[in-house]
């Protein structure tokens, strides 16, 4: 399989150096580091949207922010030397009059983007999501087995671009996100592309790039490091996937380096409305991560999965090289019943994955929903442990060779 049909037309850059800059601190932006500019920054996003457009710059300097929200025409570029920094008070991600204390409210994120077409979002400075605090009431609450947990710790994105066409995100450094960082939810044609990502190690669901129900993206030169999986591609959650059934598809990761992470791509686990070709091509994983090729779904979430290759893919000292999971379970959820529909997951290929792992890793479906059809072709894999294949059919490991220290290279169940 190949994506190289996919064309990604992006913003038209000379329209957008054309358009007007909009300097945030002569819209009354103050780069102290302690003063809020949510609303001097939106009144000049509102602004520039009011006269045909154009990009809110922020220049060197740390500008602290609560949710900002961008307009048709306008687009966002942080200097170098400029951080856009998201307060660490929920009150300001919430909507005008809502008080933290008031039930059925999510958090907007840091930037949002909600129907807009051809925007960016680039430069060479940072946008911090200042998560730590989010971090620590999480771990604390969790520990405590506190049963008002997900209420309690709702934290915001960094950035949510939703129902958008031709969006790019580039060349920028995104960090500390509260929890994920990059999300892309039913948009077509979104770039992200030169990002350098980072989120401590104790950052509970900081996942890198989500790409969530969208039609032709593409994740190239990233380098990322987090908490959860580095990329995660997934068709929803159960509600917006029986409302919308919107598949996630047409998905082209490229030239991207994964550190830690408990996936580098990962496809799933929220599979409702299908995932079908991914492409995955000349990337790195090391720094421990726990799986970089890695699939999940659960019994309780039907879909497809299919058409996904993993091409050229370099492994050095990861946990398992290859994780398909059919059964998994994250560590807040407990059994949930089966759907009516099971999940499937068919047509996988592996194609020149090498290098080294603690162990090769598992190939498991469920019982009544077999992984259907997975092919290895030009692998080799040196690890410590070899490859369980359980719940599998035509899984041709004949280009696969691995080199084992302990016990059988493949075990079949």
């Amino acid at each position: 399989m190949t994506l190289a049909f996919l064309l990604f037309a992006g913003v038209d850059s000379s329209n957008a150096q054309a358009a007007r800059c909009w300097l945030a601190t002569e819209h009354g932006a103050v780069g102290d580091g302690t003063t809020v500019n949510t609303k001097a920054l939106q009144a000049a996003i509102d602004d520039c949207a009011r006269s045909s457009g154009g990009t809110l710059v922020i220049p060197a300097g740390t500008f602290l922010t609560g949710a900002l929200f961008l307009k048709p025409g306008v687009s966002l570029r942080v200097e170098k030397g400029g951080v856009l920094k998201g307060s660490n008070q929920l009150r300001d991600y919430l909507p005008a009059g809502v008080a933290e204390t008031d039930r059925g409210h999510q958090p907007f994120a840091l930037i949002n983007g909600g129907g807009l077409t051809g925007i960016e979002v680039t430069g060479e400075g940072t946008i911090d999501g200042n998560g730590e605090r989010w971090w620590a009431e999480y771990w604390q609450l969790r520990n405590a087995r506190d049963p008002d947990l997900a209420f309690k710790t709702r934290r915001p994105r960094l950035l949510r671009f939703v129902n958008c066409n031709r969006v790019r995100v580039a060349g920028l450094h995104l960090q500390n996100q509260a929890v994920w960082c990059l999300h892309f939810q039913f948009c077509e044609d979104a770039v992200a592309e030169d990002l350098i990502i980072r989120a401590g190690h104790t950052a509970p669901s900081s996942d890198g790039i989500d790409v969530d129900s969208c039609r032709r993206t593409r994740i190239t030169r990233c380098d990322i490091d987090v908490n959860d999986d580095d990329i995660s591609i997934k068709a929803g959650v159960a509600g917006d996937a029986s409302r919308v059934n919107h598949p996630c598809e047409d998905v082209l990761v490229e030239h991207c380096r994964f550190g830690y992470g408990h996936g580098g791509v990962a496809i799933g686990s929220e599979t409702f409305g299908s995932i079908r070709n991914v492409e995955v091509r000349d990337c790195v994983a090391e720094e421990d991560n726990w799986a970089p090729i890695r699939f999940k779904t659960t019994p309780s979430r039907s879909g497809v999965v299919e058409n996904v290759v993993f091409r050229n893919f370099t492994l050095r000292g990861v946990r398992r090289a290859i994780e398909i999971n059919m059964d998994w379970r994250s560590g807040t959820s407990g059994p949930q019943p089966p759907a009516s529909v099971l999940p499937v997951l068919r047509q996988l290929k592996f194609i020149n994955v090498t290098g080294t792992a603690t162990s090769v890793g598992i190939i498991t479906g469920l019982a009544d929903s077999f992984v259907d059809g997975a092919k290895f072709e030009a692998c080799d894999i040196t690890a410590r442990q070899g490859l369980v294949i359980t719940n599998a059919r035509d899984v041709d490991t004949t280009g696969l060779t691995l080199h084992v220290s302990e016990g059988e290279p493949i075990i079949r169940r």
